[in-house]
């Protein structure tokens, strides 16, 4: 995975305020690129699912594609929960009015690890 500095925190508090932020600099930005390649690969692992079961694979082999590409957003998702780590607790844990918001973002965070564990 790709190791993301933890940015000051001049500019990052006000960067990470959630899903209802504007737009703007968040912990994935730097890699947002490499981000999008990546889910552009897991899309056409969808579509050949989809092809393959309209070409009528054997279900094994389907299931097989199915894990690949489950095993694809996992990886994914867990880079994103560690640029969100870095990038957005990090810089409410350096903040000097930082403890409730510190607070909110490991609660958000710790809900994400939850929901990721249950799929």
């Amino acid at each position: 995975m790709t190791t993301i500095d933890t940015p000051s925190t001049e500019t990052a508090p006000a960067a990470c305020h959630g899903a209802a932020a504007a737009a703007g600099p968040h912990g994935y930005s730097g890699e947002k690129e490499a981000h999008l390649k990546r889910l552009r690969r897991i899309e056409g692992q969808v579509r050949g699912l989809q092809r393959m079961v309209d070409e009528d694979v054997y279900c094994i082999d389907i299931l097989t594609q199915v894990s690949a590409s489950t095993k694809a957003l996992q990886s994914f998702a867990l880079s994103l929960l560690e640029e969100h780590l870095r990038h957005c607790v990090a810089a409410a844990a350096a903040a000097e009015d930082g403890g409730e918001e510190l607070n909110a973002k490991v609660a958000e965070a710790s809900a994400a690890i939850a929901r990721l564990l249950r799929t």
